[in-house]
């Protein structure tokens, strides 16, 4: 018997969290683990008490065209990431890692290159997460320490005209 890896086990438990996902284009589970231990898992989907996508049956983004990363503002739902970390006191996240599967809710295939938006990056460091795994196959994953998103702050680019 070939014992799965730490990296893979908790994507594994992330990919299981990603099925309860509510939307019609892409889902994603995320967990959080501190110390060996699952701290909060999120996955995507609509406030609470308000309609999910799967009920309305409409993706707002994907009926106006909206290619994936623009216009998140758009999209009913909370990202994964974002729910995990709602759920989860900030003191038990510093220093945890947060792991992250996506899948094409059509296809069931891997999201290809996922990484968190630039909202939930900001999330992700204020919490004091300062690792992120993210599944890319079955076997494979990226390790992204976040201390490169604080010293690559993406923001200060230019890309927005600030």
């Amino acid at each position: 018997m070939i014992r799965t890896d730490k990296e893979n086990y908790y994507l594994d438990i992330a990919e299981t969290v990603l099925e309860r996902g509510t939307c019609l284009r892409r889902n994603f589970g995320a967990i959080i683990v501190q110390n060996d231990e699952i701290v909060s898992s999120g996955y995507t989907g609509a406030p609470r008490g308000r309609r999910n996508c799967i009920d309305t049956g409409v993706c707002v983004r994907e009926s106006l065209g909206v290619p994936r990363g623009e216009r998140y503002e758009l999209c009913r739902s909370v990202h994964a990431e974002a729910n995990a970390i709602i759920s989860a006191s900030r003191r038990d996240m510093i220093g945890s890692t947060l792991y992250l599967v996506g899948r094409d809710a059509k296809t069931g295939e891997y999201v290809e290159n996922a990484s968190p938006c630039s909202m939930c990056k900001r999330l992700i460091i204020n919490a004091g997460i300062t690792r992120v795994i993210v599944r890319s196959s079955k076997a494979d994953f990226a390790v992204v320490d976040v201390d490169d998103w604080i010293q690559n702050d993406e923001s200060l680019a230019g890309k927005f005209g600030y």
